[in-house]
């Protein structure tokens, strides 16, 4: 015997974003970015972050590793994300090595919902997603005054490898921070 149910939409909402949510943060769903939140991931950037890409990057990026391309969002609003790409290198951790390495492009939350651990679960899901890549470790570049971010880095065992001079097109400095996966 089957049940005839009618689900109304704020329904169908809910179950699609217990389908795809990676994690829960409060009321905050954690899951991966489709091309639908790609306008929304671009606004964030242009409000968070003064470094801006292309809507070509984004896209790329979403396709080349989706499992590390992350948002956050609360009632269906995007308010944060995570992108990250695959790329081969010498190690930050081993004098001679040539590894797969997972890259933090950009991650950024909307300065209201800062604060309730939303940057911590993307770079955690972020992570995850380079994993699966088999990545050996990842890195990020962080403005040496945002003391926030590296708090939160260095609770994740991401250690400062190095001080990148002039990194960003203002002329700060930035640290080149690593995490060894494997």
């Amino acid at each position: 015997m089957f049940l005839n149910v009618r689900l109304n939409n704020a329904a169908l909402l809910s179950i699609h974003a217990l389908q795809t949510a990676l994690r829960k943060v409060g009321d905050y769903n954690i899951r991966r970015c489709e091309d639908k939140d790609l306008p929304s991931v671009i606004d964030i950037n242009m409000a968070a972050l003064p470094e801006h890409y292309s809507d070509y990057f984004f896209e790329s990026i979403l396709k080349e590793l989706p499992e590390a391309f992350i948002v956050a969002e609360i009632d269906g609003k995007i308010v944060g994300y995570i992108m990250c790409k695959i790329e081969f290198g010498f190690s930050n951790f081993r004098k001679l090595g040539f590894v797969k390495k997972g890259h933090v492009v950009s991650v950024a939350v909307l300065e209201e919902h800062r604060g309730k651990g939303l940057g911590k679960a993307l770079m955690l899901e972020g992570i995850n997603g380079v994993i699966q890549r088999k990545a050996d470790e990842i890195y990020l570049e962080v403005r040496v005054s945002n003391t926030g971010a590296i708090k939160m880095y260095e609770k994740l065992r991401f250690e400062t490898k190095s001080r990148l001079k002039s990194y960003y097109r203002d002329g700060e400095d930035a640290y080149l921070m690593a995490l060894e996966l494997s």
